[in-house]
């Protein structure tokens, strides 16, 4: 694999970044949910163009191809899309609250390849970066492993229904480190 390279996204992403979050959610999923829970994932999960704004949403490419993408946020919201109902766009307090990391999304073909490791470490590096002592998602199972293994600690298991049938996932937290040669370091 050539190197990854990567940016923030921009409103002209948008389409592109919409069909490889279909493609993910159908491909991954596939060997932890049925198929109506993908159609729910479809309709809970999705691209929050509040970040993209905010300027925390990442692309990362490969040989110049969208190869995956994800985002943290300052916002109270832990995922969704812009019509995901219970949206909460309120800024959360670094001094006292976790930073979200909202979605991440792999181009199934190149899963399991370090698209979402780079993802999830430019998201905690942003994050920190910030001010935020500790970073808060909610998994799907498909993503759990790799959060497991990026050191993040199981808080409480949920099910989402609102897109019709149940969809399993996994609060998760994780403290982070302050960045070498920080003063708290």
């Amino acid at each position: 694999m050539t190197r990854l390279t990567h940016r923030l996204a921009v409103r002209d992403d948008l389409p592109a970044l919409k069909v490889l979050m279909d493609a993910a959610i159908g491909e991954l999923q596939r060997s932890f949910l049925t198929q109506a829970q993908i159609a729910s994932s479809r309709t809970i999960m999705g691209l929050d163009t509040q970040l993209v704004d905010d300027g925390t949403y990442f692309v990362v490419n490969l040989d110049g191809e969208l190869a995956g993408c994800g985002d943290w946020s300052r916002r109270a919201t832990h995922y969704g899309s812009d019509s995901t109902p219970g949206r909460d766009p309120r800024l959360l307090d670094p001094a006292r609250e976790s930073a979200r990391i909202r979605a991440m999304y792999t181009r199934p073909d190149l899963a399991r390849r370090g698209v979402g490791r780079l993802i999830l470490a430019l998201c905690e590096d942003a994050a920190r970066a910030e001010g935020f002592a500790r970073a808060e998602l909610v998994a799907t199972m498909a993503g759990e492993p790799l959060y497991r293994s990026c050191v993040y600690h199981p808080i409480e298991p949920l099910q989402d229904d609102r897109g019709g049938a149940p969809v399993p996932l996994l609060r998760m937290e994780k403290r982070l480190r302050p960045a070498r040669g920080d003063p708290d370091a």
